[in-house]
This record gives structure tokens, sequence and C-alpha cells, in this order.
């Protein structure tokens, strides 16, 4: 009993201390003027849906997914003293998955101006296929009040979304990753630019921005991805480009730029991805300083009429590979052998389109990983080198029309994935194995030793001795 009375002492003396704190401590909330705006920007994305009745409660402590707040610490200017405040750090809109059902857009969204002039602590930004309606929908003219707080902007595939964006990225100072792709925003990518030395990923692809290069990007030290792929971009691409030596992935792809792939981009020694394919550079043949990039994963030049071979010694450093586009290049001459020798981690390969001759490499035959291959519309002949297990392998993936000199023996043509080896003639001699050794320098292909006929004073000796014996 007494026992019972001590655990209820303990009890009440618990219950008091928190009520006490309960009415010391009373948990902020978001201020009405900031709670109205986000009911208004709600109501520019999807007015369908009546908002401030399912929400009707403080939006901090019950908002829809995609709105976020967060805990700050202000000083009042009266005492001098700090309050704790709440306030909006997140707007996200359009319906991503079920695990980021953010607020969907309608085909009637607009953009509010409520939305750059209210919320002064807004970290991220995102927009996902909000304003894809016919009717055009601009970038206000207005300074945000959130340039010193914003770390990240995401404006995906909102093509009715236009107007130059240069001004507003300019503006954030803090940002960190700024991702703007599928967009109607065009324009000359500001110098400007290089003021956002925090930035980290850069993504400007799929819009309508025009122009060159600027030489701010080279300032961006931190940056890890830059892909301002499938734009009108012209002009050369800056030497100080090679500044950006903490790059992973460079995408320049489906521009317009010219002149040479400048050779300072070999102190990128941490990229992986590059991608400068469908431009205008050319007739300076394929860039050796590739070799010199030995993280490079991927890397693809197609479209470019670059011209020349394809160098032998290129590829001895790169057996980290896994990618290579040399497609529609004027390339010339023979396919290395060293490729297939030293690529052994291969998985896509195509170099179509060009005007390459010779045989294809029998060390291409031994690429385990390969999952597709290119070959079409070339001038090679000879045999196919593939076996059985990788043809079915790839499939419809090995494709090698357009090459008439090209002939399969009748095992692989009747393959029914194969469809490719399918349309070769067959091959009239049998296959008769000549593996190709390689010692030294493992770039260097070693000759087979002549074969040399008996001399006529060995004949003559045989034959005598065989006289003899049947005289015997």
């Amino acid at each position: 009993m007494a026992l019972f009375h001590s655990f209820s002492s303990f009890s009440l003396l618990f219950f008091f201390f928190v009520t006490l704190f309960s009415i010391s401590y009373q948990q902020p909330v978001l201020n009405s003027a900031e709670q109205d705006s986000v009911y208004q920007v709600l109501d520019s994305i999807n007015s369908d849906i009546p908002w401030r009745s399912l929400f009707p409660g403080d939006l901090c402590s019950s908002a829809p997914h995609g709105v976020v707040c967060d805990y700050f610490s202000e000083t009042t200017s009266n005492d001098s003293s700090s309050v704790d405040t709440v306030h909006v750090v997140e707007l996200n809109f359009g319906y991503v998955s079920d695990y980021t059902p953010n607020p969907p857009c309608s085909p009637n969204s607009t953009l509010s101006p409520l939305l750059f002039t209210s919320f002064k602590y807004l970290r991220k930004l995102f927009f996902y296929k909000c304003f894809t309606d016919t009717r055009v929908v601009s970038v206000p003219d207005i300074t945000p009040s959130f340039v010193s707080t914003l770390e990240e902007l995401v404006l995906v595939d909102n093509p009715s979304l236009v107007g130059p964006i240069g001004w507003l990225l300019c503006n954030l100072t803090n940002i960190r990753r700024a991702i703007v792709t599928g967009n109607g925003v065009d324009g000359k990518i500001p110098d400007g630019i290089g003021g956002l030395v925090n930035l980290a990923e850069f993504t400007l692809s799929r819009n309508r921005l025009s122009g060159e290069m600027p030489l701010g990007l080279s300032k961006l030290k931190k940056l890890k991805v830059l892909d301002l792929s499938h734009n009108y971009l012209d002009g050369n691409v800056p030497e100080s480009m090679g500044n950006l030596t903490e790059l992973l992935k460079l995408d320049l792809s489906y521009n317009e730029l010219s002149g040479k792939i400048p050779e300072s981009l070999k102190a990128m020694q941490k990229l992986e991805f590059l991608d400068l394919s469908f431009n205008r550079f050319g007739n300076f043949g394929v860039p050796l300083f590739l070799s010199e990039m030995l993280r490079l994963r991927e890397v693809y030049l197609s479209g470019n009429q670059l011209g020349g071979k394809i160098p032998e010694n290129l590829w001895n450093n790169l057996g980290g590979v896994t990618g290579i586009g040399f497609s529609d290049m004027g390339l010339v001459g023979s396919i290395p052998a060293t490729m297939g020798l030293h690529l052994r981690n291969l998985c896509f390969l195509g170099i179509d389109n060009n005007k390459l001759e010779g045989t294809v490499p029998e060390e291409f035959g031994l690429l385990e990983f390969i999952n597709e291959i290119n070959l079409e519309n070339n001038r090679l002949s000879g045999r196919v080198p593939f076996s059985a297990k990788l043809s079915v392998k790839m499939g419809q993936k090995l494709k090698l029309a357009g090459n008439p000199e090209l002939c399969v023996d009748e095992g692989l043509r009747s393959l029914k994935n194969s469809s490719s080896l399918g349309k070769l003639k067959v091959c009239k001699k049998p296959y008769l194995p000549n593996p190709v050794i390689f010692c030294g320098d493992s770039s260097a292909q070693a000759q087979p030793k002549p074969r040399t006929l008996p001399s006529m004073f060995m004949i003559i000796g045989l034959l005598f001795i065989f006289m003899c014996q049947l005289d015997f």
C-alpha cells in the first residue's frame, strides 16, 4: 500500500511539471500572413482542391505533403531576447509518386507572385510538370525574398514556363543545386553565374538557351555536375573549362558548339561521364588527351565530324570505360584490336555510320559484359567474331547491317534472336582460330612466325634413303 501511495505521488508530481512546462513553453505556429500566402500559392497551383477546408489548422503542424517548415531562433527588437519561430522552408509542387505525393498541379496552374515575396526562409523550390498547358506562364521580374536562403531550385518538365531565368539564378547567392530542365526558358546564360560559388549541380538541359558558354562557368570550383545539353548554345568551349577539376559529369550534347574540343579538359581528372555528341566540333580527330582521363567511364562524341582514325593507344589506360559513342564521326581506317583487348568492362559500343574498313577484331568476341554493339553502315568485311552465346545475349542490339562484305558461320546465321546475323551471308571458308598474342607493349600486335617449307637438300636425302632400302 505504501508503494502504491509513493507511485501515485510521483505520478502527480510528474504531471505537475509537464503541465508547468507546457504552460511556460508553447509550440510556435506559422504566422497568419505566411500561412495565408501558402494557401494562395496552393490555390494558384490547383484551385479545384479546397486547401483551407482540408488543412484548417496551423500548416506547420498539419500541411499537405511538400510543404515543409523548420524552427528558427530570432532576436526580438525590444529587449534583444531570442524567441522561437517557425517558417516555411520547402515548397514542392507536382505529383511525382506515392512516395512523394506533392500537391498535384492542374492544367490551369499559374505562378503566384506571392511565391517570390512571402517566403524569406525558403531553402527548396520544386515544380514538376505543373505548367504544361498551351497557356504561357512567365517567370515574374521580381527579386525574390529568398535570394540568400534558397539552396535547391528544381524546375522539371514545365514547357509553358518561359522567360529569361538568368537574373533569378544569379541572385541566388547560396544555391547549391539548380536543375532547370524541360522548360521554355530562353536567353543567354549570364556571365554572373560565376558568382554562385557554392553550386555543386547545374543542369539547364532541354530548354531554349542560346549564345556562347559564359566564362563565368569556370569559376564554379565546387561544381560536380554540369549539364547544358539539348539547347542552342554556339561558339567554342572556353579553355578555362579545365578549371572545373571537381567535375564528375559534363554533358554539352545536342547544341551547336564548334571549333576544337579544348585539351584543357584533361585537367578534369575526376570526370567519369563526358558527352559532347551532336555538336559541330570537326576536323581535329579523336582527342588523344582522353587517354589521360583515367576515371572515364562513358565517352560520347557521336555526330561531330572529327574525322581521322580511332587511335590504337587511346585505350591502354581506360580499362574502366563501359560506354563509347563514336557514331557518325567521319572515322576511317580499321577498328584497332586494342579496343577489345583493354576495354574488358565495355557494355555499349556505337561506331556506326563511319567509313571504317577491315575486319571486326577477334578480341571483340571476348567482351563478356557487352550488351550492345552497333557497327552498321561501314565498310567492314570478313568473319563476325561473336560466339553463339554472346550473339544471343545481345540479340537485336547486335547491329551489323550496311556492311555487305561481312559474313557469318552457318550456325550463327540461324539464331532466332539475332536478326542482324540472319541477314549476313555465310562465310565460304571454315573458321580456323588464330588468336593474336600480345607481348611486351600490350598495344603492339606480335606477328606470327612465317611457315618455312622443307629445304631441297632434305627432300633429296629422304629420296636417296628410300631408294637404297628398295635395292637392299
